[in-house]
């Protein structure tokens, strides 16, 4: 099972919780998938739901998606 390991290979650091905080979302609460959705195709410097997109915030929104997945 080569798939079962692969997110440990990346080098990708965790952060818990960074993403609820940037986003100003309680961590017991879930982060509404359309929202990161919508920050994963906006532009950089742009505006989403009162949140400016910036390059580390939209690292985060596709990664969350990604491993929301698994």
């Amino acid at each position: 099972m080569k798939r079962k390991m692969w997110i440990q290979k990346t080098g990708i650091k965790r952060h818990p919780g960074k993403l609820h905080k940037q986003l100003r979302i309680p961590k017991g609460k879930k982060i509404p998938s359309k929202l990161l959705t919508d920050i994963a195709g906006a532009k950089i410097g742009t505006k989403v739901r009162g949140h400016k997109v910036t390059g580390l915030l939209k690292k985060r929104a596709v990664l969350a998606k990604t491993l929301r997945r698994y």
